[in-house]
């Protein structure tokens, strides 16, 4: 299955949540990915992270590209083409940056995948979507203005699709506040993969977390 970049982003604001998740177990990273696929978070962000990573990835990319070909994953943490480049040669159906990067924008477009640079201000917010960025992460979420900036961002410019990460927690009164301001998705993180999950293994435990953080977006969006 060849996810192009509008099932990317189809399928990151259907679901709502995006588990931003790294380890460097294979092993274990397979068994959180499929947790999250199977809770109805099939678009999932794997970070780059520390040496190494981009041959972890390419390894998780190659065996889900065969045993689960309805995931998606992307890659995290990219703040140079170079590192954007090598990722899509192995395999990452999209690309997150901490900050806005032109020329990770500009790599990601040549390619026809999907881009979420961090954005803290209109400014950057603007010159992102002047870059081709369907959708901005707002990042660091809460720390530059949280879900009151995204509402007012939207007043002049309603067209912005926003997707915060950090800041964002998976129980309904985070949901009903961030989702209410008008964002399409949110990145979450140890919150709703937690480390004593993946320590002991429990991989039906994430799956319920995922499943429910997936339900109750739905649920608010149907209420609304």
């Amino acid at each position: 299955m060849r996810h192009d970049r509008l099932t990317v982003l189809t399928a990151l604001e259907q679901q709502g949540v995006c588990p931003v998740f790294y380890h460097a177990d294979p092993e274990v990273s397979l068994n959180v990915i499929r947790a999250c696929a199977r809770g109805g978070a099939r678009a999932i962000e794997f970070t780059n992270r520390g040496d190494f990573a981009a041959d972890l990835f390419g390894e998780l990319a190659r065996e889900l590209q065969k045993t689960d070909p309805d995931v998606v994953l992307g890659i995290g943490s990219v703040v140079d083409a170079g590192t954007a480049s090598l990722y899509l040669n192995s395999g990452a159906r999209f690309v997150v940056s901490p900050g806005l990067v032109e020329e990770v924008a500009r790599t990601c477009n040549r390619r026809m995948t999907a881009y979420f640079p961090g954005c803290g201000s209109v400014t950057e917010i603007l010159k992102a979507q002047e870059l081709g960025c369907e959708i901005v992460k707002l990042f660091p979420g809460s720390s530059v203005g949280g879900a009151d900036f995204v509402k007012a961002v939207l007043g002049p410019m309603p067209w912005t699709k926003v997707m915060p990460t950090g800041g964002v927690d998976p129980d309904e009164a985070s949901i009903a506040k961030w989702f209410g301001a008008g964002i399409v998705a949110a990145g979450m993180g140890s919150k709703l993969i937690t480390d004593a999950a993946v320590k002991s293994g429990d991989w039906a435990g994430i799956e319920a977390q995922v499943r429910k953080t997936v339900d109750a977006i739905t649920a608010f969006r149907a209420s609304r």
